[in-house]
């Protein structure tokens, strides 16, 4: 019985593999490469499991969901000065070293010079109430700063408020490397999933068996927290920074074998 099922599932593939081209065969699924025959696939599987001469595994397909909490540990801010002159040149001139003397504050404050980096930088006219005439200008300037170490996001944010900032942006709050916690909710995705598998066969009367096909649907990263716009006044009289926590969600989609 064993050899005509496996002449079955030989001839079966031959079919499909002449229909189909290139296309990936019904064993798919299973994880059979394009280089396996169908005897070394239909061996891998066992006899036992293959159900008819087509080489389709019956089975139970469910979608599970998993969360893993962490405490953000990297806070991102903005720090902008906008100077008014009345030429173009003078106003950026103003900007420019208004933005030097705040990022050598935030080197001061321990920020390291690859988590600074310039953000924006804008120039445009002022103009009379009815449009006609430019009565000057104004530039901005916006420097972006990564802050590893939230104990100290309260003296950085006042060191720049010192050193001239007059337009703050943040906190935005992130994980700086959330793999571990996304490997947990991976984890967490495949109980989920095993168990709505549990509950369908139990209500079907059949056994189920291992998983044969899991396709991880992606994860989601914790969507980072952005603070408000802070004035340079509230700024300077420290800011305290209390992360809370975050989720990080992974899903999967996985058939499990019945019999």
């Amino acid at each position: 019985m064993r050899i005509t099922l496996l002449v079955a599932v030989v001839l079966a593939a031959a079919v499909a593999s002449g229909c189909s081209g290139d296309q990936e065969s019904p064993g798919g699924p299973l994880g059979a490469s394009s280089g396996d025959t169908a005897v070394a696939a239909a061996e891998r599987i066992g006899f036992e499991q293959v159900a008819g001469a087509s080489g389709a595994l019956p089975g139970i397909t469910v979608v599970g969901s998993g969360t893993a909490r962490t405490v953000p540990d990297v806070a991102d801010w903005s720090f902008g000065v906008q100077s008014d002159a009345e030429t173009a040149s003078a106003a950026l001139n103003a900007a420019s070293e208004a933005t030097r003397r705040i990022v050598a504050a935030l080197r001061g404050a321990g920020i390291a010079r690859e988590d600074l980096r310039t953000e924006q930088v804008s120039l445009y006219p002022r103009t009379t109430d009815d449009g006609r005439a430019v009565i000057g200008y104004t530039a901005s300037s916006t420097v972006h700063a990564t802050i590893k170490d939230l104990g100290k996001a309260g003296p950085v944010v006042d060191a720049a408020v010192q050193a001239g900032a007059n337009q703050i942006y943040g906190p935005t709050l992130r994980v700086s490397d959330s793999r571990a916690q996304y490997r947990a909710a991976v984890d967490a995705a495949f109980d989920d999933a095993r168990a709505h598998a549990e509950a369908l066969a139990a209500k079907a009367g059949v056994t189920l068996g291992g998983p044969i096909a899991i396709v991880e649907s992606g994860g989601g990263s914790p969507q980072p927290f952005a603070g408000e716009r802070l004035m340079a006044a509230d700024a300077a009289q420290g800011v305290p920074i209390e992360p809370g926590t975050q989720e990080i969600g992974a899903t999967l989609t996985v058939t499990f074998a019945i019999s």
